[in-house]
């Protein structure tokens, strides 16, 4: 497969590489961020990678731009990856009415429901299609075998539940303010009727972080989880962290360090505070 670089940004002593490639598993063109820090660019060995993935209405844009992943990645040798939230242009009816299902929302599943089955396979993008694409265009500089997944709200749902779904594939899980039970909230009821249907009940606990908690069997969880007491959306019950580390102690899993952030919102400035703390959590794994 092979990537169209549009744009090469100098930063933290690396370069952000901007993206673009056509995917079959969305069947539509994909945009994504990478940063190769320092080390990937100084024909040394290979560094190990940091999957960054975001949240609803977010581009690769607005975490390479307001995270500062960069600063911290950098300095610990870690290449780091900015995927887009759903397919693009896929032209489908009510594809971009509403803000949190659809363009820019796709809850990092794969559809099983017409017409959103064509394209919005989110999950095989993320967990094989994209990897497997760096890793073959970028052979001399990124290691295969050392990767980490983390992400903010939507894309925490994402990072926990591909991290449970493929143990081993990952060394490391981390997120910030995530959705963290979606068969429980608004946000992930809309999706997931979308998405999987309304009646499958099933199908969504595959896709629900304290859904498949209660079943892993991969020892120690490797997982840190940030959410902010200040954050409406935590308020409302969108994010359910609670319920989440009351399954992981019911299960009897180790491993999982949820820290709330005294008046902390959901935002990047949240996100910019604590993200140094993700990237050293990535590295304590990547580097073991």
């Amino acid at each position: 497969m092979t990537f169209e670089t549009k744009a090469t940004i100098a930063t933290f002593g690396g370069k952000l590489l901007k993206l673009s490639h056509q995917s079959s598993s969305t069947g539509t063109p994909m945009n994504v961020n990478l940063y190769l820090p320092p080390a990937a660019l100084s024909g040394g060995a290979k560094v190990p990678v940091l999957i960054y993935l975001s949240g609803l209405t977010c581009t690769p844009e607005n975490c390479s731009e307001k995270g500062f992943f960069q600063a911290h990645a950098s300095r610990k040798g870690i290449a780091v990856v900015y995927p887009d939230t759903s397919p693009r242009g896929a032209d489908l009816p009510g594809e971009t009415d509403s803000w949190d299902f659809g363009a820019g929302a796709g809850f990092y599943v794969d559809a099983t429901q017409e017409p959103w089955s064509r394209h919005y396979r989110m999950e095989s993008y993320i967990a094989s299609e994209l990897p497997a694409a760096l890793f073959a265009a970028f052979p001399d500089r990124l290691d295969a075998g050392r990767v980490s997944i983390t992400g903010h709200s939507m894309g925490g749902h994402g990072a926990l539940t591909l991290y449970l779904k493929y143990p081993g594939k990952y060394r490391s899980v981390s997120a910030f303010a995530p959705i963290a039970n979606p068969s429980r909230c608004p946000w992930g009821e809309k999706a997931f009727s979308g998405y999987l249907g309304v009646d499958d009940k099933d199908a969504w606990k595959k896709h629900d972080a304290t859904e498949l908690v209660k079943g892993w069997k991969g020892g120690d969880l490797k997982a840190l989880v940030d959410v902010g007491t200040g954050d409406n959306f935590y308020k409302q019950g969108q994010l359910l962290p609670e319920n989440l580390e009351k399954a992981v102690k019911e299960a009897g899993v180790q491993g999982l360090e949820l820290r709330y952030q005294p008046d902390y919102d959901h935002s990047y400035y949240f996100m910019s505070t604590f993200s140094g703390d993700h990237v050293e959590h990535a590295a304590k794994y990547l580097f073991s």
